[in-house]
């Protein structure tokens, strides 16, 4: 099957978290103006777009952006329709029964909405706190979403810790409205930035032909 991007295009005065710096992507050089080569200016947060959090984002002496192992970004992953409109619940995910190491992509409203403009959608579907928990009592490797936080706009940092400190890697601001659920092959890589709270990433996902199910590990 074909790869599927689910990266949101990065774009100039795009939407980003409230208080994060804005985007801008500008050219500081340009073949129009009779100069040999284009240059492009880039400033964004490190949380823009989607992009992968590092436990230093929440943890006091977490680890880095650079410290993420590659056998955590890379491998088969579990991608969940989620049906709630407010958050995703710790019952919702018992249903499809969490296993340690497995990596998962939630698959909300958000998708189909929250990406079809540049104002910041304030009511984004969440992971719920004891959503969270139950990930981190489950052991599960890698956990998606498609929105810019995988926490409330209330209560996110304690959603945040929860996960990072149990050794969960965060991946927000996907764009899963093209891709089927159930297994796939996941490849992840943010960008490789010395000590960084975060780094903006491309994110490419294989459905795979086995029947929806668990992830093969």
């Amino acid at each position: 099957m074909d790869w599927i991007d689910v990266s949101v295009t990065l774009h100039d005065g795009m939407v980003h978290w409230p208080d994060n710096p804005p985007v801008r992507l500008e050219h500081a050089l340009e073949l129009e103006r009779g100069v040999a080569c284009t240059v492009s200016n880039l400033s964004f947060g490190a949380h823009t777009g989607t992009h992968v959090d590092a436990p230093a984002h929440f943890v006091l002496g977490g680890a880095g952006i650079e410290a993420i192992p590659l056998s955590t970004l890379i491998g088969t992953a579990r991608v969940l329709d989620i049906a709630g409109r407010v958050s995703v619940t710790r019952r919702e995910l018992e249903a499809y029964d969490p296993q340690k190491g497995e990596r998962l992509l939630l698959r909300t409203a958000n998708s189909e909405r929250a990406w079809k403009t540049d104002d910041f959608v304030r009511d984004f579907v969440f992971l719920s706190y004891d959503a969270a928990r139950l990930l981190a009592e489950r052991g599960v490797l890698m956990i998606g979403i498609d929105y810019l936080s995988i926490g409330s706009m209330d209560d996110g940092a304690r959603t945040h810790r929860v996960l990072l400190e149990a050794g969960i890697c965060i991946v927000e601001g996907l764009d899963l409205a093209r891709v089927p659920s159930g297994p796939v092959d996941l490849i992840c890589l943010p960008l490789r930035i010395s000590h960084g709270d975060g780094a903006p990433a491309r994110v490419v996902v294989r459905g795979r032909t086995e029947p929806q199910g668990r992830a093969e590990l």
